[in-house]
């Protein structure tokens, strides 16, 4: 029993990383200063991103094929169980230093311009991290987690509706904080140098994101429909949003000690064993996409993809990989990019949610900058492709198709954004493969990791009971009709 009491939301201090340990900032000090802690935190949230969208969020939404008929083959929907633990102790190990960001610039001065833009970002980080985490896994702990300094080792699992209107009102304070604060030390802010003006605009673009994610859910709908609006159509100055490929959010990797890629290290073998999938592969070829080479091997001659989901005893041969280069490519630390913007606005528009511009404009811009953003042009032909030209009388349904398309594609390795937004539309529409489990239906969640129940686990069955069974295949709050 005793060791139960180390924990801060679940992790025995017999795990590689107990809940104390989760809920302690490593570099704990009465006199740590935020700009110590801004870079590591964000270099470590990006890295488990990225690792969960290589071997994850690339599996399940036919990006790539782990190839082989064992157990636990993700891009069937064999999910084990042990999956669940790396981004639950990531996020929360992380969310300890951001929140210690706003604590320390606090005591240091809350009044002080340099300091509000430390507590804007970690504002910010936060919601965030947080969205991550609720989309993720559903209810968790969030009023009263990372809390262990405080005496809470246990804290209870909050609703997912309870921890999105928080969300949203510390956007809401992050905005402010940024419009009043000046810029922080740039070599603390590997993201944006220092730049709290682009802080503001990434607040308010995730904002955009996250009012999109519950926006068909009855309780909260008509508000994310206002606000949504009043951001781009009604007080755009007050709300200003990411607006060029150079104001995305996205950790560069320069390949200099901190910065170096997660996947830099790895072995070629390693990274090239997953297989293209044939649905990611097959429509940039035939669209004459300038992004495939980058993404995507020669094989014999030619671009060719496995499919994903294929029955057990009939594996396909294996073609195409990812290029090695990838692996310290300064881009796949993607947070938010510019693409994705245009996108939700493209959606927004094509809801008749906001007027300020046309729903093709939005659309069109995200296709030119979702290829501008890797070096490319979107050249005339490759926009008159008949795949993408908008057509105003086109059903709904259509419209988001033609959207979430091309989003899949902005979203490349966003650490699990693409598997959100297609468990909220359904779009892309992706292949059923014979070999699917899970009913052939695509996972709504990762389950609580195992430790969780023995750990914290009266509030652990208070939250299954609330939300459902904990299984892959139980909806969180907002994917329930």
């Amino acid at each position: 029993m005793k060791a139960l009491l180390v924990v801060f939301i679940g992790v025995s201090v017999s795990c590689k990383k107990g809940f104390k340990e989760l809920n302690t900032n490593p570099n704990t000090s009465e006199h740590v200063l935020p700009q110590n802690l801004l870079a590591p935190a964000l270099v470590e949230t990006v890295s488990a991103n990225m690792r969960r969208s290589q071997n994850l969020t690339n599996e399940l939404m036919q990006v790539t094929v782990n190839m082989g008929d064992t157990d636990g083959k993700i891009f069937r929907y064999d999910i084990r169980k042990n999956v669940a633990d790396y981004l639950w102790n990531s996020w929360y190990r992380q969310l300890t230093n951001f929140k210690d960001i706003y604590t320390f610039a606090e005591e240091i001065n809350s009044s002080d311009e340099n300091t509000k833009g430390y507590m804007g970002i970690s504002l910010v980080c936060q919601s965030w991290v947080y969205s991550m985490l609720t989309d993720t896994y559903g209810d968790v702990p969030y009023f009263n987690s990372n809390k262990a300094k405080e005496g809470i080792m246990m804290p209870a699992f909050d609703k997912q509706k309870d921890i999105y209107l928080d969300i949203f009102d510390k956007l809401e304070q992050a905005n402010q904080l940024l419009k009043e604060g000046t810029n922080i030390l740039a070599t603390s802010d590997p993201v944006y140098g220092g730049n709290v003006a682009n802080w503001r605009k990434f607040s308010n673009s995730l904002y955009l994101r996250l009012l999109l994610r519950v926006s068909a859910k009855g309780e909260v709908a008509e508000f994310a429909m206002a606000k949504i609006k009043e951001i781009v159509d009604e007080k755009p100055g007050e709300y200003p949003i990411i607006n060029s490929n150079a104001e995305s959010a996205i950790l560069r990797w320069t390949g200099v000690a901190p910065y170096n890629s997660p996947f830099a290290t790895w072995k070629p073998a390693d990274w090239y064993n997953p297989k293209t999938a044939s649905f990611f592969v097959d429509r940039l070829v035939d669209w004459g996409d300038p992004r495939l080479a980058k993404w995507v091997t020669l094989s014999e001659g030619e671009y060719a993809g496995v499919e994903s989901g294929y029955a057990e005893g009939t594996a396909p041969r294996a073609r195409s990989y990812m290029p090695t280069a990838l692996q310290s490519e300064p881009l796949l630390g993607n947070i938010m990019n510019f693409a994705e913007v245009q996108f939700i606005l493209a959606e927004a528009a094509s809801r008749e949610w906001i007027t300020a511009m046309i729903p093709s404009f939005y659309y069109q811009s995200g296709i030119t900058n979702a290829i501008a953003l890797w070096g490319f042009t979107a050249s005339p032909e490759y926009l008159n492709n008949g795949e993408f030209v908008w057509d105003d009388d086109y059903s709904l349904e259509q419209k988001l198709e033609m959207i979430h398309q091309q989003k899949y594609y902005a979203l490349f390795f966003t650490d699990v954004q693409s598997w959100l937004e297609y468990r909220r539309t359904g779009h892309p529409v992706l292949p059923k493969g014979a070999g699917l489990k899970n009913n052939k239906v695509m996972p709504a969640r990762l389950n609580y990791p195992i430790y969780v129940q023995a750990t914290n686990g009266d509030n652990y069955a208070k939250a299954v009971a609330a939300q459902g069974p904990d299984e892959i295949y139980t909806q969180v709050w907002w994917q329930k009709p």
